[in-house]
């Protein structure tokens, strides 16, 4: 694979072509495929199929990739991929989709995708990988950024610094402007890593 700027969408498998978040995960990918941004996801149907059905729906020397979970109620992958591979343990998954990605959409969903969610926030707080940007798309996230700022923050299990790269992001042209802006600063930069407390009053 190229050495190409990388985007992670994270959703359901649940959710069917016709529904609001399939739209909206289906234009974020488009739009990511037009500033050239790879884009990886879990290679399934769902709002992964949202994602690289978007992203293949331009013409684009931008990869469509999906890292697939064998699963016995889930056996195909989508067809909008140009690279897969299949895993047996989500481990193993989970460390492909981090050492790939550049940035994080979390979009609607459910266990999987809170693991997801969870294990790329831990990896950037324990500096396993290089910050991050993780974005919570929609508004399916206010409580759950509710609930962690009231009721475990509160208690000192965690610091608010260690949500310094967590967006919650309300609109398709937002997320895409956003990541947009944030290649374009780490682009500038002689090293990798980025900080990204700066953009928290810009985009929240």
């Amino acid at each position: 694979m190229d050495a190409h700027y990388r985007v992670a969408i994270f959703g359901s498998a649940r959710i069917k072509e016709g529904d609001a978040d399939y739209e909206d995960v289906y234009n974020i990918a488009k739009g990511l495929a037009k500033s050239g941004f790879d884009l990886v996801t879990g290679g399934g149907p769902g709002l992964m199929q949202a994602a690289n059905a978007g992203h293949k729906s331009i013409p684009s020397d931008s990869h469509s990739i999906g890292l697939k979970i064998k699963l016995p109620f889930e056996k195909e992958a989508n067809k909008y991929l140009d690279i897969k591979k299949d895993f047996d343990r989500f481990g193993g998954r989970l460390d492909a989709f981090m050492s790939l990605s550049d940035a994080v959409v979390v979009a609607t969903g459910g266990i999987g995708t809170l693991l997801e969610l969870f294990y790329a926030w831990q990896l950037v707080q324990v500096k396993h990988i290089c910050e991050t940007p993780i974005i919570l798309y929609g508004g399916i996230w206010a409580n759950l950024l509710r609930w962690l700022r009231t009721e475990v923050m509160v208690r000192g299990l965690f610091d608010s610094q260690d949500m310094h790269n967590i967006f919650q992001i309300n609109t398709v042209e937002k997320v895409i402007n956003f990541i947009n802006k944030v290649h374009e600063d780490r682009s500038k930069m002689e090293h990798v890593c980025v900080n990204f407390s700066k953009y928290k009053v810009e985009f929240e």
